[in-house]
This record gives C-alpha cells, structure tokens and sequence, in this order.
C-alpha cells in the first residue's frame, strides 16, 4: 500500500478548495445580512397589531444611592393606543390615545394634549412610531441607526430638534424579531432609565 505524501503543491490545491467551498456557504448568509435594515424591521414590527407585555423599568438618578424600580403590564393596540400600568411599588396608569395622555395617580388624573406639548409629543412617538413600524413618523423627530440582526437588533433614536435635544440625549430600542424586549433612555443631564420588556401568552 503506498503512501500519500503531502506537498507544499497539493495542500495548497486543497486549501484553496476548502475556501472556495466556505465561501460559496457564506454567499447566502452575507447576502441576507445586506437585505436587513430599517425597513425591515419596520414591517416586521407593523405586522404586530395588538400586544401585552409585562415591564420592569430601573430610573438612574444621580442624587440617588440606588435605581428606582418600578413594575406592571403594558398593552398596545395598533396603531396608536398604548397604556403602561404601573403595579410596584405604587398604582399608577398612562394611557396614550389617539393623541392625548391621560395620567392617573391615586386619585388624581391629568390629561394632557400631546400637540399643546411638542417635546412630550416626539418622546411619545418614539414608541409609539417603533411599535407601530412607522418609519416616517420616526423621522420627524429622529436621525435612525441600526444594529445586529432581524434575530437580534437594536435602533438608536438621536433627536434632531435642539429642545429635545436639551431633555434627551439618545432612545436605544432593543428587540428580538418583532419583538421589543429593551427601551433606554438617555437624558441630557446624565439621568438615565431601563426599561425590560418580557411579551406575555395571549389568554
């Protein structure tokens, strides 16, 4: 039985053999990783008409030692009925309906307009604008950039009007496939919030 001697000349015919047939696998994979952008994930997300999550948010304050933290449920309606039901550590609701929010402590309820509040308004719609897949209504208010992939991906929201620039300073949503698990924001003045997003069963 002879031998097979390897040479400098054969190991190299099949190493360039081995590359071509990786890169021929890798063709479809890269391809697909080009096809994922903001449209994308825009549609993907618009495809999700009704939903009901449960949150737990962390606040950063600097004058504080530790995080406040709260808890509750969120539901959301397409396309413009959002409401965040604060169960911990105390009862508090904000229900966002065709452009006016409704705040409810204790007994108190404030309402407000969100037209008569331009900075409140582009806040609300960052939300609102992901959760709805509505790519143009984003970029009213924000210059969009995103990250990862359709399996995991995060949206930059940076605001281009300079008053909202003076409350926030960046919105990083964060999701997987047409689910959005994380929000972040940060404020001009450092404070930042967390908020982590788990998507319940359908009853």
């Amino acid at each position: 039985m002879k031998t097979l001697r390897s040479s400098p000349v054969f190991s190299l015919r099949v190493m360039r053999q081995v590359f071509a047939a990786l890169a021929l696998m890798l063709v479809p994979v890269i391809g697909h990783a080009a096809e994922w952008d903001i449209d994308q994930l825009m549609r993907g997300l618009a495809q999700i008409r009704s939903d009901h999550s449960s949150f737990v948010e962390k606040k950063f304050i600097a004058i504080l030692d530790k995080p406040v933290e709260s808890s509750g449920e969120l539901f959301y309606t397409a396309p413009d009925h959002l409401e965040k039901r604060t169960i911990k550590p105390k009862p508090e609701s904000m229900i966002l309906d065709q452009g006016t929010l409704v705040i409810e402590r204790g007994r108190q309820v404030h309402r407000l307009q969100s037209q008569d509040y331009p900075e409140l308004a582009a806040f609300i719609d960052s939300i609102r604008g992901t959760l709805a897949g509505e790519r143009k209504a984003l970029e009213r208010n924000y210059r969009l950039s995103l990250d990862g992939t359709a399996e995991h991906w995060t949206l930059q929201l940076l605001p281009l009007d300079e008053k909202m620039q003076a409350v926030v300073k960046r919105i990083r949503i964060a999701g997987l496939r047409d689910a959005v698990r994380s929000i972040e924001i940060t404020q001009a003045d450092g404070d930042s919030s967390l908020m982590l997003i788990e998507r319940l069963a359908a009853p």
